[in-house]
């Protein structure tokens, strides 16, 4: 997919087919808003061009916006499908089908050619204090957010040798 938004239209189309069978999620490259804009909506923390999307609702969010659910419903509720899921909220969780965008925090290694990880992309605090361990821990994020589809699995990559990477691997 050219465009997380791209990946978003067919996921509202797979959940007009059967509610709550698709959700949108992404690695913690993004952060994550604990209040409401002036307005008195969610915040649109990932935003990659034209597309922008809340996380599921932060505790700290006093006041829920009509149409959105708090991060533990997310999972389970129609109105989840407007908002993206972390690691967090998705493990443990299977739809249908699931979109992933894989953040700056996965990487190829220009010297070796492998894939690696990026701790200076993360927003997950918790993730940070573990600096030995971020490589691993970013990999298998991925790979739980990536098998949370049991029909299907759509990708959006914002580093494009990333992409690469995977498009030799699979082809």
């Amino acid at each position: 997919f050219s465009s997380p938004q791209e990946i978003m239209d067919v996921l509202h189309e797979k959940e007009k087919e059967k509610s709550n069978s698709a959700r949108m999620t992404a690695g913690f490259c993004w952060p994550w808003s604990t209040k409401t804009d002036v307005n008195g909506d969610l915040i649109k923390d990932v935003a990659i061009g034209e597309f922008a999307m809340p996380w599921e609702t932060h505790d700290k969010v006093g006041r829920i916006p009509k149409g959105y659910v708090r991060w533990y419903e997310w999972a389970y509720k129609p109105e989840g499908i407007k908002q993206v899921g972390c690691i967090y909220t998705a493990q443990g969780f299977e739809f249908d089908y699931v979109g992933v965008i894989i953040g700056d925090d996965l990487c190829v290694d220009e010297t070796n050619g492998k894939l690696t990880a990026d701790i200076t992309a993360t927003k997950d605090p918790m993730l940070k204090r573990s600096p030995e361990n971020f490589e691993k821990h970013v990999k298998n994020i991925y790979r739980t957010l990536l098998t949370r589809g049991m029909k299907g699995c759509y990708v959006y990559f914002t580093d494009k040798e990333t992409e690469e990477y995977f498009r030799r691997r699979i082809q």
